[in-house]
């Protein structure tokens, strides 16, 4: 299914619609190996246990769809894409988090990392997504599953993720070390971390 553009007008601040799904990654793509595979869920669950399943499990999980856009910090925006898979909500249903949980740290291939409030990461419009418009992923765009978080920049969302810590305090992820802001929402540019307002992230 083509990616279809739209008008300017309709987008946040500062973005453009572009046609196609460009790639954007640091560092290689990593290669899959099934029999290896595993997503954790861990930290401050409720029940203190980590979560774990095999690559198997993870794809018997309930499938969700979301139609949202991809707003990457550049300033281009895919529009209209049809998302599927895991909605955050199954997996906090099935990993409870402890009831002082505040954050949630992303956890992907590399040691790459993400940040988010809880309840950004269990917006109704999130999944651990394993489709885009109804193909399965590719390599390059996150095989076998990427986060989507619509109302964030593409850098809230990681390809290749494989867990989710659960945190009682904000930490800082990769990209939000190196100067990207720490909560990141497209429609009140929050781009950079010079742009952070009082209270809106860890002292760098």
């Amino acid at each position: 299914m083509p990616t279809r553009t739209r008008d300017d007008e309709d987008l946040p601040p500062g973005q453009r619609s572009v046609a196609g799904w460009p790639t954007h990654h640091y560092g290689p793509v990593p290669k899959f190996k099934p029999e290896r595979w595993e997503f954790r869920v861990f930290g401050a669950t409720a029940s203190g246990d980590k979560y774990i399943w095999n690559f198997e499990e993870f794809i018997e999980l309930p499938l969700s769809t979301v139609v949202a856009d991809l707003h990457c910090v550049s300033g281009k925006t895919v529009p209209d894409n049809e998302w599927s898979g895991v909605a955050t909500s199954t997996l906090l249903a099935l990993a409870p988090p402890a009831p002082d949980v505040t954050h949630v740290m992303v956890w992907a291939e590399y040691g790459f990392s993400a940040n988010l409030r809880l309840h950004e990461f269990a917006s109704d419009q999130s999944l651990l997504a394993r489709f885009r418009n109804r193909e399965a992923l590719t390599p390059e765009h996150g095989f076998p599953v990427r986060l989507v978080v619509p109302p964030l920049y593409g850098w809230k969302g990681p390809k290749w993720v494989r867990g989710i810590e659960y945190m009682t305090r904000d930490r800082r992820g990769f990209w939000e070390e190196r100067g990207y802001h720490n909560i990141g929402e497209v429609w009140r540019e929050q781009r950079y971390s010079y742009q952070e307002e009082p209270g809106e992230g860890p002292v760098l």
